[in-house]
């Protein structure tokens, strides 16, 4: 829980420092930028099941 916090306190810090000096965000769109996280994320996860259900 701590890692999440770190990592929202840390993008909203980011964000801010961008919208100040007036600089683009380094994200893609919301949903499209969101959806291909969600997809690396399963990717991962889908990986790790396979390697220890099939090779483990």
């Amino acid at each position: 829980m701590q890692d999440i916090l770190l990592a929202i306190i840390a993008g909203l810090i980011v964000g801010f420092l961008f919208a100040w000096i007036k600089l683009p965000i380094p994200a893609p769109p919301a949903l499209p930028g969101i959806m291909g996280i969600v997809g690396i994320y399963m990717g991962f996860k889908l990986f790790q099941w396979v390697s220890v259900s099939f090779f483990g």
